[in-house]
């Protein structure tokens, strides 16, 4: 299957990458001219790379044209962690996010799987389900929901399958190093204590590998409508936290109750994962085995 995967060099991306690849798929990866390729670097002969922003529609249309994908992975979005919550960035990857799709349909491309956030649903409810209220509370997520509304009805309109992929919390190799989980597992390598809240947020965390082999899923089984890609396990920050420590052999350098909880952080966030799993999805990893994995791939970059 030839696979347009847009967000390629970015760490959901490129293991979507690595995923299509393993599954003897072609992709074509459209990249930002000023993107880093050392996520890809190890594939970067196995793909067709087209350099280029998602606003250039000249350049949108030309790399449609010529590589007439049968499927399209769209993540590229701004995400800069600290930042992209509430920023007016989020409103431009809208906008291009939804030129992107009007393209790729009339370029005849008919299974769309574009990535959302359980952030677009009302978290005070317990575990998130599809069908259930949003709620977004961020730019960053009315942005996505608005994605969500509005690609569903041009897909609809033009018989083609459109697949949104609400992501929950994630970790494992190639997380950018400002987020929690490589944050914590890097000051752990190096001797560093790591202030913390007192940890009792609930949230619920997948391996990287087993969301690109979702999204791999929702292609396969040419899905339509909304899906929760999380790991339906409910596990505190402390827990998480703790666990990272005991795997390092350096727990005693987390610093629980250092921080004050953020006002507006939901307390539990978890999803209900049981219509992706209907369509032959099972995670890989378990937490512990997941972590494990990924703080020696931690280990190995620190050589």
């Amino acid at each position: 299957m030839r696979i347009l995967l847009t967000g390629a060099a970015g760490f959901v991306g490129s293991h979507v990458a690595r995923s299509l690849l393993a599954a003897d798929c072609e992709v074509a990866a459209l990249v930002r001219r000023s993107a880093s390729l050392r996520r890809l670097s190890d594939i970067s002969n196995q793909i067709a790379l087209f350099r280029g922003d998602l606003a250039d529609m000249a350049m949108v249309r030309s790399t449609l044209a010529e590589w007439r994908p049968q499927a399209c992975i769209h993540l590229a979005w701004y995400a800069e962690p600290g930042k992209y919550l509430q920023a007016s960035e989020n409103i431009d990857s809208l906008n291009v996010s939804l030129t992107l799709l009007r393209e790729a349909l009339q370029a005849g491309c008919r299974q769309i799987v574009m990535a959302g956030t359980c952030a677009e649903y009302d978290t005070d409810l317990g575990f998130l389900r599809e069908e259930g209220p949003t709620r977004p509370a961020t730019v960053y997520a009315a942005a996505k929901l608005a994605l969500y509304l509005r690609g569903q009805q041009l897909a609809t309109v033009a018989g083609a399958n459109f697949a949104w992929a609400r992501l929950f919390y994630l970790y494992g190799p190639y997380e950018d190093e400002r987020r929690v989980v490589p944050a914590l597992i890097r000051a752990l390598l190096t001797g560093r204590p790591f202030p913390a809240t007192g940890g009792e947020q609930v949230r619920d965390y997948l391996h990287v590998e087993d969301i690109a082999a979702a999204l791999w899923t929702l292609i396969q089984q040419r899905a339509t409508g909304l899906f929760n890609i999380s790991s339906g396990v409910p596990v505190t920050i402390r827990q998480l936290m703790e666990l990272i420590g005991e795997l390092v052999g350096r727990a005693n350098l987390i610093k629980f109750g250092a921080l004050p909880y953020r006002d507006w952080e939901p307390r539990f966030i978890c999803g209900d994962n049981r219509r992706l799993r209907a369509l032959g999805w099972a995670p890989r990893y378990t937490l512990r085995p997941g972590l494990e994995q990924t703080i020696a791939w931690w280990r190995e970059m620190r050589r």
